[in-house]
């Protein structure tokens, strides 16, 4: 219908004129009615044909949609996030993320480790944002201040900051800029346990009493509103580290796009 030709029509479809003029004949020869009528080199179609033609392309027009949209449902967005993050931010909140209309199913790994860009379509890593190789969206400041058990606590009186010299603390590389911050100068500390990889491990090791953790009071806010950690001082560290968005440059999707776009919106609301 839209060439006119068989040939034209046999060239786009891969195949031989020869075997489009016998496609045809067979269809004819199916549907008991002539399709199309040769008037010179161009073939005249009946109003048979036109009508049967307009049919199949509303069809064939709704498969495509109902294809690309199981594709796109079918096909979840690969998020790589760091362990802290993921487990106390991002899970509790993804079901208000799913609620919203069209939202792309979510493919999680949790991870350390900034990845191939061929391995993720998003990720969320905590640094100071010197990736040149990704597009950088801040999120959230990385804030931390110690916090250990209630059992722990009770071994030493804590009336000031330098009070907690006196107790095992977990190895975090901002021990001594969060002692500036509280207005310790030259703190003697000593180290409960070897360094622990993730922010996840120090919050286990300090609900198990094994010494004193620096942690996010965004993130571990939960164990201390169900006692299992005490939150001693209010002085904060904020800002030396943030948490991240790393996108592939160029990336367009709209459900790359969209999902950005919610986890700002959270971070905003404060919720």
């Amino acid at each position: 219908m839209r060439h006119s030709s068989f040939t034209r029509a046999a060239s786009e479809l891969g195949v031989t004129a020869a075997a489009v003029s016998l496609r045809m004949r067979n269809l004819e020869a199916e549907l008991g009615k002539r399709l199309f009528a040769r008037s010179g080199p161009k073939l005249q179609p009946t109003p048979a044909a036109v009508a049967l033609a307009a049919s199949v392309a509303e069809a064939l027009r709704m498969m495509e949609d109902a294809v690309g949209s199981y594709r796109r449902s079918a096909q979840p967005l690969r998020l790589t996030v760091v362990p802290s993050f993921a487990s106390r931010w991002l899970a509790p909140r993804l079901p208000r993320y799913y609620q919203r209309k069209g939202s792309t199913p979510i493919q999680l790994d949790v991870s350390i480790d900034v990845r191939s860009g061929a391995e993720f379509d998003m990720a969320i890593r905590t640094g100071r944002g010197d990736w040149p190789e990704f597009e950088v969206t801040q999120l959230m400041p990385l804030d931390s201040t110690p916090m250990l058990s209630p059992r722990l606590a009770a071994t030493v009186p804590l009336q000031s900051p330098r009070d907690l010299t006196k107790l095992p603390l977990l190895q975090h590389d901002d021990w001594p800029p969060w002692f500036r911050h509280a207005g310790v100068r030259s703190p003697r500390v000593r180290f409960g346990a070897p360094a622990y990889p993730t922010s996840e491990l120090d919050a286990v090791a300090a609900v198990e009493g094994t010494g004193v953790a620096l942690l996010s009071p965004t993130l571990f806010a939960s164990l201390v509103r169900e006692g299992k950690l005490v939150q001693p001082f209010r002085e904060v560290l904020s800002g030396s580290s943030w948490h991240y968005l790393l996108l592939k440059p160029g990336e367009e999707r709209a459900a790359v796009r969209d999902f950005r776009a919610w986890l700002q919106e959270e971070m905003s609301s404060g919720r």
